[in-house]
């Protein structure tokens, strides 16, 4: 093996990540290419060559310095059939695809249709990756949420109001329900849950007349819009709402201490495992260790204890 490539979606730790590839594999005397705006700059060969001086710097820094963007063209006999040209034309040996389930399962099918050695490192703020404890970016977007939060309370409690705030989540409860918990909210809604909205209000309600002047209530995106919460909860029960958005903030921010030490882990970890011949494998940390799990299993839906959570959060409410 003497050239590998990494393409990326994006996340708080991602650079992190980069930069601990592109300097374990100059220690191993490999050449590094970076895909711009992840499969589709493998589509149409938009490579740029990736050395110690290029990733210079960039440890602290959010996002990904090698862009990003969603390939509906690669999951097109078309745009995969130029994928793999770009990869032979550039003598390409290797490629490790930082990403979620969307990049990962691109990361799968290169492997197992075309013979392309891919490693996976899980990066996704859901932490939804199958069979991984916790995914690159997830860490930085629940403590961006949780510090907005935070303030929000201030106001809410100064107010006297109920606040609805959305958090990301589009089929995944993760961010939403441990906001909830180390926030200290009063309740959470989340995809993998049905809860009795007529409950929920009746309990504002209650406690409204018991002197509980505040409430804040997080709503996963996948779940239900804030807006509609906070309408819900004004006609059943008149009582004022504010609606929080946090949207893409959660995306971004100076990477966490635990990102960047699990960036550089993971890709130390992957160019060792893909030099080894190992492929079509994601890898992992947990307990002080470093593992692989097959993409086939990674990209498989993860079940979240979502009753073990909420029940936590009912009762320390």
């Amino acid at each position: 093996m003497k050239k590998i490539a990494i393409l990326t979606r994006d996340c708080a730790g991602i650079n992190a990540a980069i930069r601990s590839i592109v300097r374990t594999a100059t220690k191993h005397d490999l050449e590094v290419l970076g895909a711009l705006k992840g499969y589709e700059g493998l589509i149409d060969g938009n490579l740029i060559s990736l050395n110690q001086r290029s990733v210079s710097g960039i440890l602290n820094r959010g996002g990904t310095i090698l862009k990003t963007s969603r390939s509906n063209r690669f999951y097109e006999k078309f745009g995969r059939e130029q994928t793999i040209r770009t990869i032979h034309k550039n003598g390409i040996d290797g490629l490790i695809v930082i990403g979620g389930n969307g990049s990962l399962t691109g990361a799968h099918i290169l492997a197992e249709k075309y013979n392309i050695p891919v490693i996976g490192i899980p990066a996704t703020i859901d932490n939804d990756i199958n069979g991984v404890e916790l995914t690159l970016g997830a860490d930085t977007a629940l403590n961006v949420a949780l510090d907005a939060l935070d303030k929000i309370r201030d106001t809410a409690t100064s107010l006297e109001r109920i606040f609805i705030v959305e958090v990301m989540g589009r089929s995944c409860g993760y961010i939403a329900l441990n906001v909830a918990l180390a926030g200290g909210c009063e309740e959470v809604l989340v995809p993998e849950m049905d809860i009795d909205l007529d409950l929920m209000c009746n309990e504002i309600k209650e406690g409204n007349k018991r002197g509980k002047v505040s409430w804040i209530v997080i709503v996963a995106e996948g779940k239900a819009k804030a807006h509609d919460i906070a309408n819900i909860i004004k006609e059943k029960i008149g009582l004022e709402t504010r609606v929080a958005v946090l949207g893409h903030i959660q995306r971004g921010g100076n990477p966490t201490a635990r990102d960047r030490l699990l960036g550089a882990r993971l890709g130390n970890y992957a160019v060792e495992v893909l030099k080894e011949g190992v492929t079509d494998h994601c890898v992992y940390y947990k307990d002080n260790k470093l593992f692989t799990i097959p993409l086939n299993v990674a990209i498989q839906p993860k079940e979240l204890d979502v009753n073990s959570y909420y029940r936590l959060i009912k009762i320390l409410t």
